[in-house]
């Protein structure tokens, strides 16, 4: 495993990663930075073409057993100078450049033959921590895809990435408008639903077994207006308690759960992709969920966001 050494911060693949980190883009970057030898072993299971190692002196043995490539660039650089470059409070010591997937609107759309997606729409969703917790929890249960619309914080946002434990490698999302959007999914006989707080019908109530789209919204504001008119309907979470809404994330995760109940109810088979996600060891039940996922708001304080 060949290593070069290192000491300048003008270093300019060093600056590549400062610069993937600092400024992550919704699509058309080649690279993305990822930081710390987890995700590192999530993208090299997803298949992700790993472009260059970084690795603080001294922490060389996180990279044995990865399996990584003999044409892979590592380079070993002082810790500080590593930390100069990560974004986190407390920088790991190993981060890397990946190649990010490609994806079209048949990934989106789980691929030829399927009849029943389950895709969600991100409509303004502004803070990374709860995008990548909408990321894990759309691929735990079973979501063929991510559309996501403009206003929305980009999926290669390092604290997203982090957040999504691995799941923004592996899940298909695309950018669009959403008149552009929305068309492809009616095109694939796809029913969108708006997240709402009043005038919609309760989750239990709405058929998610069939091909449908979850527009989940901005922490703050909800789905915003002119995009929730463009929904064929609305749908809420009852909330007995005195709360008014839900954190994005959380309405998110309760939404995509219910989907898979359903789905799970009209007989899937083990080949649908709650079944493959329960396989890898995502939780099968709800109960499962608070231990799989962390579901606190990023502000405590902000609990609109999924439905309002």
């Amino acid at each position: 495993m060949p290593i070069r050494i290192i000491q300048s911060k003008q270093n300019p693949r060093l600056k590549e990663l400062r610069r993937a980190l600092a400024h992550p883009s919704h699509g058309g970057q080649r690279l993305a930075g990822i930081e710390g030898p987890n995700l590192l072993e999530e993208a090299l299971r997803a298949g992700l073409r790993v472009d260059c190692v970084f690795a603080a002196e001294g922490t060389e043995g996180l990279l044995e057993g990865l399996g990584l490539s003999p044409e892979i660039e590592i380079l070993l650089l002082p810790k500080s100078l590593l930390d100069s470059a990560l974004t986190t409070e407390t920088p790991q010591t190993i981060a890397a450049l990946v190649e990010t997937p490609e994806w079209s609107w048949a990934d989106v759309l789980g691929g030829a033959g399927k009849t029943a997606p389950l895709v969600v729409v991100l409509a303004g969703v502004q803070d990374p921590g709860n995008l990548g917790t909408i990321l894990r929890s759309a691929e735990a249960f079973g979501a063929d895809g991510v559309l996501s619309l403009p206003g929305t914080v980009s999926t290669w946002n390092p604290k997203a990435v982090r957040a999504s434990a691995g799941s923004v490698f592996r899940l298909p999302l695309v950018s669009a408008s959403a008149e552009e959007g929305f068309a492809r999914l009616r095109e694939a006989g796809v029913t969108i639903w708006t997240t709402a707080v009043e005038g919609a019908k309760p989750a239990p109530d709405v058929d998610l077994a069939g091909a449908v789209a979850m527009l989940i919204g901005n922490e703050g504001n909800g789905v915003p207006e002119e995009v929730a008119r463009l929904a064929d309907g609305a749908v809420t979470i009852p909330c007995p308690g005195a709360v008014e809404s839900l954190n994005a994330a959380v309405a998110a995760s309760v939404l995509l759960y219910e989907a898979s109940r359903q789905r799970v109810g009209h007989g899937a088979s083990a080949s649908h992709p709650s079944q493959k996600a329960r396989r890898r060891g995502h939780p099968a039940d709800w109960d499962d969920l608070a231990s799989h996922l962390d579901l606190k708001a990023e502000h405590p304080g902000a609990l609109m966001g999924g439905q309002r």
